[in-house]
Formats: C-alpha cells, structure tokens, sequence
C-alpha cells in the first residue's frame, strides 16, 4: 500500500510543477515584451479587468515605465515562490534592476479559460507581504 501512494505522489509531481512553470512563463514573457518595447504583447498577458482599467497598450506600457520601473528594464528576475487557490495565484518575483537593487513583487495571478493572465503586482516590502 506504501508503494502505491509513493507512485501516486511521483506520477502526480510533474502535473503539480506544470502551473508554476505556465504563470513564470507568462510573468517572463511579459517583462520579455517590455523590453522589446511591444506593449501590445505585454498588454495581452493582463488580465481583463487590468485591460479594462487602462484600455491601451499604450496607457498599460505607461503605467508599469512610471510606477514599476524595475519592470520595465530588469537587470535579473528570479522566480521564488507561489500559491495557488484554485483558478487564482500569487508569484512572488525577485528583480534586479540596473542600480543592483533588489525589489521584491508578487504577481496576482488568475486563471481564464485555461490560460493564466496577470491581475495585478504589487511592490512588497522588504521581500514580504502576500
């Protein structure tokens, strides 16, 4: 009986990783596109009602070049770590900017039609908070 549950926690693993590797795709394939300066594309991994807030890629690519700037030209991002509540998570991001300063985000993630978009971050003190 033990081996059968140790098989059954193994054979389930690789399903449990998959959601975090799909929201750190969607969170580094976002800050990909403010680099390249394609707000289209970034605006495209928010969320609707982030869409609906802003209404432009314009006005989006805006807000992250003003209010997060670490964002928006990342020197280094490291994934730590994330909870999920069912069709909803939280990833919390680590990012270095160009000064070499730490800042520490956690990407409100929520799950729509299979694909997981980003509904909010917010700057966390001291690497806590969410």
């Amino acid at each position: 009986m033990r081996t059968a549950s140790l098989l059954a926690l193994l054979m389930a693993t690789p399903v449990m990783a998959q959601p975090a590797q799909d929201i750190e795709t969607v969170i580094g394939d976002q800050i990909a596109a403010f680099q390249a300066d394609d707000m289209a594309r970034a605006f495209d991994h928010a969320a609707p009602a982030i869409r609906r807030m802003f209404g432009t890629p314009d006005n989006f690519g805006q807000m992250v070049r003003d209010g997060y700037p670490m964002v928006w030209r990342p020197a280094d991002v490291t994934f730590l770590d994330h909870t999920e509540m069912g069709a909803e998570a939280i990833q919390r991001v680590m990012i270095r900017d160009g000064a070499g300063q730490l800042h520490f985000l956690a990407y409100r993630m929520v799950q729509l039609q299979g694909a997981w978009r980003i509904n909010g971050v917010q700057i966390l003190s001291g690497g806590v908070g969410l």
